[in-house]
């Protein structure tokens, strides 16, 4: 995806970042949905792969690169809409992008929080 850029991330290991700025409403990035998976398919990936699972409108897919490594923040600058990350507000050069992981499907989600934001919520589970 252009304007973006996969590095190493404060947040959690590697993150997404802008190669350059964004405007509030602007889709940041279009999410590779090529790669569905079943129930079935879900429960026998390895654990370090299940992290990249999304679940949404019913359907589970396998997030390729750069998606997957769009990092949570309880403060994030990105929302999920139509297989996208859209801007919540104005994204500068050199910003990471983040998601609020809450916001997802996926049923039992529940992981703890590394986003340093001022509003961190320490443990993110689904809403």
């Amino acid at each position: 995806m252009k304007g973006v850029i996969v590095k190493k991330s404060k947040i959690h290991s590697k993150g997404v970042f802008a190669e350059r700025n964004f405007k509030k409403g602007e889709i940041v990035l279009k999410w590779n949905v090529s790669h569905r998976l079943t129930k079935e398919e879900v429960d026998r990936l390895q654990e370090e792969e299940k992290v990249y699972v999304s679940y949404v409108n019913g359907k589970y897919t396998l997030m390729q690169s750069p998606d997957r490594f769009v990092n949570h923040s309880c403060d994030a600058n990105t929302y999920t809409d139509n297989f996208c990350d859209v801007a919540k507000k104005d994204i500068k050069k050199g910003e990471e992008i983040t998601s609020d992981y809450s916001e997802d499907e996926i049923p039992g989600f529940e992981m703890k929080c590394n986003c340093g934001s001022k509003n961190c919520r320490g443990i993110i589970k689904r809403n």
